[in-house]
């Protein structure tokens, strides 16, 4: 099992963690969404949980659910800039198929 983030990503979560002023890492999970089936979530982790796994790259760490792992795993968070617009990116080797508007995804 792997989570990954790149080095742009890693500072962009080490300037949001500064601003906050705590937490132990950056918290991804998957929910049920939109018309494709599933949405990701980031939060801040302020505590781990019995079934958190955490990943750590570039001194920053992304903690998982267990039960969140099979639709992310191999995943590699990025953060870029596009124009005036910025945002991570999910770079997921699981997705089938995407919806129109980006909101959500499928992986079966």
């Amino acid at each position: 099992m792997s989570v990954t983030v790149t080095e742009s990503a890693a500072n962009q979560i080490k300037k949001q963690l500064e601003k906050r002023g705590s937490g132990l890492g950056l918290k991804l999970a998957v929910k049920k969404s939109g018309c494709s089936g599933y949405a990701y979530i980031l939060d801040y982790a302020d505590a781990l949980k019995e079934n958190d796994q955490v990943f750590e790259n570039f001194g920053v760490s992304v903690i998982v659910s267990q039960s969140d792992l099979e639709f992310v795993d191999g995943i590699e968070l990025d953060y870029r800039r596009e124009g005036i617009n910025e945002a991570f990116k999910f770079n997921n080797p699981n997705v089938k198929g995407t919806c129109g508007c980006g909101e959500s995804f499928s992986v079966t």
